[in-house]
């Protein structure tokens, strides 16, 4: 009888130690799957950083963060010099020759080349402030009738003369007495000028 109840005994003990054994087997398995949620959790962090890339993108129009500034430039004028007739005169960024009109008056705040003058002298004007190179006058603008902004050179309002075709022309130079070019620093220049210049 003892030793049926020992080998029982034995038995009993025996299932006992495989039954904890599965238990540990389950355990692992539980651990291995609680350890997924943080491999799943890294995933939004690689849209977040490609983000502020696109974004860059479109503030810069497809060229970076420094391009963005020189975009109003693009978008407006561009004031520079070149040489006519041995003298530094203005012009746009085509090369075209600007001009001021003695009868309008320094700091004026309205052209006084208006109706047919106007259709002859279109108002030099720009959405943004030109971009200058060589030209130190102090540049301002006032307001056309139609409302859009002429640039002024000390203080005078500037214009193209409808008769210069090509760039380098200066064939407003001293008509009527009242047109004249503008030097570099923003001062008219009576001198006679001829057509080209060794600018161009």
């Amino acid at each position: 009888m003892n030793q049926r109840a020992a080998l029982v005994w034995a038995a009993l003990s025996a299932a006992s130690a495989l039954a904890l054994a599965g238990c540990g087997s389950n355990a692992g398995s539980g651990s291995s799957s609680s350890s997924a949620p943080p491999a799943s959790s890294s995933a939004p962090s690689s849209p977040s950083s490609s983000s502020p890339a696109g974004g860059s993108d479109n503030l810069g129009y497809g060229y970076g963060g420094g391009s963005s500034q020189s975009a109003p430039a693009a978008a407006g004028l561009t004031l520079k010099t070149a040489t006519v007739a041995g003298h530094m005169i203005v012009v746009d960024g085509k090369g075209t020759t600007v001009y001021v009109y003695t009868r309008d008056n320094p700091g004026t705040t309205t052209s006084a080349c208006t109706g047919g003058c106007a259709t002859l002298w279109p108002a030099v004007t720009s959405d943004a402030t030109p971009a200058l190179q060589g030209v130190t006058g102090k540049i301002g603008s006032i307001k056309t009738a139609s409302g859009k902004s002429q640039v002024t050179i000390n203080g005078m309002p500037i214009y193209y003369y409808s008769k210069d075709t090509a760039p380098g022309q200066t064939n407003g130079q001293g008509v009527a007495s009242v047109w004249y070019v503008v030097g570099a620093d923003g001062n008219m220049i009576q001198a006679p000028l001829a057509a080209g210049g060794s600018g161009y």
